[in-house]
């Protein structure tokens, strides 16, 4: 980064939280990327907006004691960083997840002010969860330790205030548990959450949208460089709801899955796997991926990170968790033919592997563009709780499709402005950047 004022905000942060290594990161190719707007705006030092910009308006945390089967008190962390409501209530998911902490909450936080602004609905940014992990507890321990985490979060969340939903761990289970604990201390505001089962005031469609919006999104790539989705071999990481519901919309437009994965390992089919196995196994029984070859004994199965296999593929889909794909595993996309990358998840791409995308010319959408499918619908699930109606998921796929498809545009556009063509990621943060500008130089200095 060469510009001053750049260089000066992020080296006192870093001085600052040195420690906070994805908030770090994700501020710094930010950074990089605003760069050029920031030289045409020298007026913004003076109205601090960077300083303003990486600040979150206020970070809770707390603890969440909860007693498992044994009876055993048990402790864990838990955080909500309301990072900016500029453009409305808070909006961002709730993980539970051992890897949480303040660093990927601030991270999490910062990139979904962004992803939010770009879906042109009134919804600030958010993050929240807790280092509790959800594998090997019984229903009742997963119970009553969210009725404990809701407890506490209920003090700092209203659906006009902050309306969190799910994330890695956080499904519509454990949604439900939030509704049903936050009711009983409230009253029934059914819109504090988002993401909630359909009987329980939730969206049709919801539980696709975040896998159909990055498909959505993809295919607007494809298209722009004059081909189709049909035939193209396509990698893609996770088998959660993200990955399996981008993995449906895939095949529906003639693609092939060629892998998917869980935390341990991979499957690979270079003729496409069965995705009806992978239903069975991980959305209706949330079993281990391994499994798969029970069924299908032919299939390759990969031990540990399926970015560490040769794999021949066109199009590659990282859905699983931050930092997934370093540079040499980029490499390797690269060298085994893939030509497009866009992230179901948030910043699954570390720094150095969106290095190696841009040196070789891959096309690569970041996930505040490409994955901001399941928050849109999460505010389309809002204005429903909001007039105590429900859509029919058609209306809900509709909307969806074309807030994906100007998402694109928009991010297209921004980039040809900084004569940065076709870069989505560039776009994607520039385009979000002159919006939250906007609406700060509106509110004054806040």
């Amino acid at each position: 980064m060469k510009n001053a004022y750049v260089n000066r905000v992020y080296d006192n942060l870093e001085k600052k939280y040195s420690h906070e290594v994805e908030f770090l990161q994700a501020v710094h190719e930010f950074f990089e990327a605003i760069e050029p707007v920031i030289d045409e705006h020298p007026e913004y030092e003076k109205d601090a907006i960077l300083e303003r910009l990486v600040e979150p308006d206020r970070i809770i945390s707390f603890r969440v004691p909860w007693v498992d089967d044994e009876g055993q008190v048990q402790i864990n962390t838990a955080y909500r960083v309301q990072f900016s409501s500029l453009n409305g209530p808070y909006k961002g998911g709730i993980r539970f997840h051992p890897s949480v902490n303040q660093s990927i909450m601030k991270f999490l936080g910062f990139e979904q002010t962004f992803k939010n602004s770009l879906t042109g609905l009134p919804i600030g940014g958010a993050k929240g969860g807790s280092d509790f992990d959800p594998k090997n507890k019984s229903e009742h321990e997963i119970m009553r330790f969210v009725q404990s985490f809701t407890t506490e979060l209920s003090k700092y969340i209203g659906a006009d205030e902050d309306v969190p939903a799910g994330d890695i761990g956080v499904g519509g289970r454990e949604i439900g548990y939030m509704i049903g604990q936050y009711k009983r201390i409230n009253g029934p505001e059914a819109g504090v959450f988002t993401g909630k089962p359909v009987p329980a005031g939730g969206s049709l469609g919801r539980t696709e949208a975040t896998g159909h919006g990055l498909i959505y999104f993809l295919r607007n790539m494809v298209e722009e460089v004059g081909e189709t989705l049909e035939g193209k071999k396509v990698m893609i990481s996770g088998s959660g709801n993200v990955a399996y519901y981008a993995a449906r919309k895939v095949t529906e437009l003639g693609g092939i899955v060629v892998t998917m994965s869980d935390s341990n390992s991979a499957v690979y089919d270079p003729e496409g796997l069965d995705l009806d196995t992978i239903q069975a196994l991980k959305v209706d029984d949330r079993e281990r991926i391994a499994r798969y070859t029970e069924e299908h004994p032919d299939v390759t199965h990969i031990e540990g990170s399926v970015w560490d296999a040769d794999i021949d593929a066109d199009i590659a889909l990282p859905c699983a968790t931050q930092n997934e794909i370093d540079g040499d595993q980029a490499q390797r996309l690269v060298d085994n033919g893939v030509k497009i990358v866009a992230e179901g998840a948030n910043m699954p791409n570390n720094s150095d592997a969106v290095k190696v995308y841009r040196e070789n010319g891959v096309h690569y959408a970041p996930g505040k563009a490409s994955n901001a499918g399941g928050v849109a619908v999460s505010a389309l699930e809002m204005s429903q709780n909001s007039i105590r109606l429900q859509w029919t998921a058609e209306r809900v796929e509709e909307e969806l499709e074309t807030i994906m498809n100007d998402i694109f545009q928009n991010c297209v556009e921004a980039a040809a402005r900084y004569g940065r063509e076709l870069d989505y990621a560039a776009g994607a943060d520039i385009a979000s950047f002159e919006n939250i500008v906007t609406l700060m130089q509106i509110h004054g200095a806040v």
